[in-house]
């Protein structure tokens, strides 16, 4: 069946491509299809209604929650817009969702970004879900740990994921044998679920913050990379302004997609 949704701050173009995914790809016509938690979908997009092609009516909860649609950004844009500048950035993508995902996968995701780029974030993801994943939908669903337990970075090899491997191996033995923790994160305030990431090796501040934002929803998780610290020292040298209290990561999307897609702010290209 096909499930429609309006919603007038849910758009799946800016929601797929402002950098917390890597699964969903789009055709010709401005459809996305992709798989998350074993299920693939189609999404399509006119005006302020999305709709969810081929969806069972068992996994629309499923979905309604991987968007997060029972959450109202309205709410958010109307506290970030006390600040002028961040005003400017929601009225540019008033319709970035910040996805639920599944932790597993994000966390592996992140380590693959690492000095990367999208093409190749991609390209090795599909790999690995081609290797080691359950088919799905004419794809392939994203390995679980324990799809993946005991690998070593040779077993990668075919990824070319270079020194990630290594990365990816560590997450994979820390999580099978509990020393990270994903219902214990969930549990934990940001400062603590961070530094518990942290001891994977190759987990630093920014990749642990995007799982924390991206598959915990804890949304004072701000993730900076070289666009974001850039915008800081211009805009925010003394931190980000009161209205962003609890909801940073909110910011940090509209504030990134401003930035990375011409919305007038001068932030330098690489």
């Amino acid at each position: 069946m096909n499930y429609t949704i309006q919603n007038k701050n849910f758009d799946i173009r800016r929601t797929f491509l402002c950098g917390q995914c890597f699964r969903w790809s789009e055709d010709e016509n401005g459809a996305f299809s992709g798989i998350a938690g074993g299920r693939s979908l189609t999404v399509t997009q006119s005006g302020d209604e999305v709709t969810l092609h081929g969806v069972s009516e068992q996994d629309i909860p499923f979905w309604e929650n991987y968007f997060d649609l029972g959450t109202d950004y309205s709410a958010y844009i109307e506290t970030l817009s006390a600040d002028e500048t961040l005003k400017k950035a929601c009225e540019f993508s008033p319709g970035i969702r910040i996805l639920r995902q599944e932790p597993f996968e994000t966390l592996i995701s992140f380590i693959i970004s690492q000095n990367n780029n999208i093409p190749r974030i991609s390209g090795i993801i599909g790999r690995l879900c081609e290797s080691f994943g359950t088919p799905a939908g004419g794809g392939y669903a994203f390995p679980t740990a324990q799809q993946l337990s005991g690998i070593v970075p040779e077993d990668l090899a075919p990824l070319r994921a270079g020194f990630r491997a290594r990365y990816i191996c560590d997450a994979v033995e820390k999580v099978n044998s509990g020393a990270v923790d994903f219902a214990e994160i969930d549990r934990l305030p940001l400062a603590e679920a961070r530094e518990q990431l942290k001891t994977i090796v190759g987990v630093g501040d920014k990749v642990a913050d995007c799982v924390l934002l991206f598959a915990f929803h804890k949304l004072d998780a701000f993730p900076k990379d070289v666009w974001v610290k850039r915008l800081m020292a211009q805009f925010y040298p003394g931190g980000l302004p009161e209205c962003t209290l609890g909801i940073e990561g909110i910011a940090q999307q509209y504030l990134f997609d401003y930035v990375r897609n011409g919305g007038g702010l001068p932030v330098t290209n690489d």
